[in-house]
């Protein structure tokens, strides 16, 4: 998978699996543009892999969606991926879930999502080609106890996906989404009740049939694979990579 020449956007490429992404993307050739709302992070990405400076802020507000695909284009002339890889998560139930919680998590993951794709498709469009790829999730396919407000939000990612990809599959652009399921990133430990310890880490492992938690780069490949011209034939797809989670 040479990317050679071509130009990647990745949000939420300061930490996880969007820094993963971005490390992957450059190692292939690709000239990676990172976005994200932390600018310390995404600073000592883009310095790891010779990127330009970041682009710092909130991708729920659409003008910097806008700002963002524009600045790429200044920079490069062209954008031929984008990866929304940005994502929060918030653990708590629907009577445990305020109000402003229910909105962050929709507005970064859902209008995120929503915001930058459709400032993406605009220069994809009119380029005749390109590929997103959407951060998804398992739970967005199967319920989960404790986590409404981000099941809701992966749910709606995962028709996003579909809808654009049916919208835009004449203008040779192609929209798919990665669903990861137990990954080591901070997210995973984020919001926890108790402390995050090997044998909480050993837990969730057990919950998954291969026995253990996925790595960053696990994930960062197989969206390598569903932007790369190997997957020419795959859009409105929603790729499980869960170890056999979703299987049972």
């Amino acid at each position: 998978m040479d990317f050679t020449g071509k130009v990647a956007v990745i949000t939420g490429a300061a930490s996880g699996m969007g820094a993963a992404t971005a490390r992957e993307f450059n190692a292939a050739g690709g000239e990676v543009v990172i976005v994200d709302r932390n600018g310390e992070l995404a600073a000592q990405v883009a310095a790891e892999i010779k990127a330009g400076p970041p682009l710092v802020g909130n991708v729920g507000d659409s003008a910097f969606c806008q700002k963002a695909v524009k600045t790429t284009l200044d920079r490069h002339g062209r954008l031929d991926v984008l990866v929304n890889a940005a994502g929060i998560i918030v653990r708590a139930d629907a009577l445990n879930t305020s109000d402003e919680q229910w909105q962050r998590v929709l507005n970064v993951n859902v209008s995120g999502v929503f915001y930058m794709s459709r400032a993406a498709v605009t220069v994809m469009k009119q380029q005749g080609q390109g590929a997103i790829v959407n951060f998804g999730s398992i739970w967005g396919e199967v319920g989960a106890t404790g986590v409404v407000a981000y099941c809701a939000s992966k749910g709606a990612v995962h028709q996003i996906t579909r809808a654009m990809a049916l919208d835009h599959v004449k203008d040779g652009i192609r929209i798919n989404a990665v669903c990861p399921g137990e990954v080591n990133t901070p997210m995973l430990q984020s919001e926890r009740s108790e402390p995050v310890t090997p044998e909480l880490l050993q837990r969730l492992a057990e919950t998954v049939p291969m026995g253990r938690l996925a790595e960053p780069v696990e994930i960062a490949r197989v969206v390598l694979f569903l932007a790369s011209d190997a997957a020419s034939y795959m859009t409105g797809a929603m790729v499980n990579v869960d170890a056999g989670f979703t299987a049972r």
